[in-house]
């Protein structure tokens, strides 16, 4: 934005140089030379309002916010239901969903689905989730990432940790494209 005040600036003192050197009776310019100073000034004028317009940060609406933490309760919810399937209708359900955890990269929705009913096979494995400490920025009208901590309480231990979800506005609602999830050291 700054870049932009000081060229919108430089434009100014290069129109009041003209008017000056005309009104004055300083040698004039050729028709080539007032033809580049116009050239620049459009030059100059469209890198400012494409500079403003890219550097605007996109409007976060508390519906986006408020929709995808919706999607995080009822994944929580269906957690701790012991219904994995219900979980996993918070991801996208495509082959190009991504899921990183324990240094592995899995990609599809169905790839993720199972790996969630091969490592939590029964209830007691799953324990009870919670999320916590959710961050929600919107990158656009139509994208989001959001950071935030997990938290199992089992009978016999405690995991938890952070994860970085990017959310994506589809058809049926926003879902999880990315999921970037690390385990702490208990």
């Amino acid at each position: 934005m700054r870049q932009g005040l000081v060229a919108y600036k430089r434009l100014l003192l290069m129109q009041l140089s003209l008017r000056r050197s005309i009104y004055m009776g300083l040698p004039s310019l050729s028709s080539a030379q007032l033809a580049r100073l116009h050239a620049g000034a459009l030059a100059i004028l469209s890198c400012l309002f494409v500079g403003v317009a890219v550097s605007a940060p996109p409007e976060q609406t508390p519906d986006a916010a408020a929709e995808i933490q919706a999607v995080l309760r009822a994944q929580q919810d269906a957690w701790n239901r012991g219904d994995i399937d219900g979980f996993m209708n918070g991801y996208a359900r495509s082959p190009s969903t991504v899921f990183v955890s324990e240094d592995e990269v899995r990609r599809g929705w169905e790839t993720v689905r199972e790996r969630y009913h091969k490592k939590y096979s029964d209830r007691a494995k799953m324990g009870t989730l919670t999320f916590s400490d959710l961050e929600t920025t919107l990158l656009s009208p139509d994208a989001a990432v959001v950071l935030g901590r997990w938290r199992l309480d089992r009978a016999n231990d405690h995991p938890h940790g952070r994860f970085t979800l990017i959310f994506k506005r589809l058809p049926e609602g926003w879902r999880i494209v990315h999921d970037h999830t690390s385990a702490a050291k208990e």
